[in-house]
């Protein structure tokens, strides 16, 4: 699966494809290809990939790599899977209910979630919008105890 959806280890290859997505959403996750859990979502991602590809691109991020530290840190991606949504390379947020609206955490219950979500996301950067409601139900978003450091 991981093989099929491109696998991003540079800080370069990061940046070119936030700047040279554009009218489409950039899904990237970041995460391990040994994680259960990583699996599961790229598995979603693998069979969901087709579908959205009129609207969305969607790439790996590997945060064992140590040239994309510097956007594990930014973002602060301390649980994987953890996916991050660009549009014409604006960081598109998410009020799915938590605290952190600056990303997913945990992988969708269903291929259906994730287009869902895509679009929901499409559609909002269309009207010019930097934040969106997420359409799933509340019992499908995963939830996390969010825990800030040095607060």
């Amino acid at each position: 699966m991981e093989y099929i959806l491109r696998t991003l280890t540079k800080k370069q290859e990061v940046d070119s494809i936030i700047r040279d997505t554009i009218d489409k959403v950039l899904v990237l996750r970041f995460g391990r290809s040994s994680d259960p859990l990583c699996l599961q979502l790229d598995d979603i991602l693998y069979k969901s990939v087709r579908e959205v590809s009129k609207f969305a691109t969607v790439a790996l991020v590997d945060i064992d790599s140590e040239d994309v530290k510097v956007y594990v840190k930014y973002f602060d991606i301390t649980l994987v899977p953890s996916t991050i949504f660009f549009f014409n390379a604006h960081h598109m947020k998410m009020d799915s209910g938590s605290a952190d609206h600056t990303k997913w955490v945990g992988a969708f219950q269903r291929k259906q979630d994730f287009i869902d979500v895509v679009e929901a996301i499409f559609r909002g950067a269309m009207k010019g919008k930097l934040i969106v409601t997420c359409p799933l139900p509340p019992d499908r978003i995963p939830k996390f105890q969010l825990l800030y450091k040095d607060v």
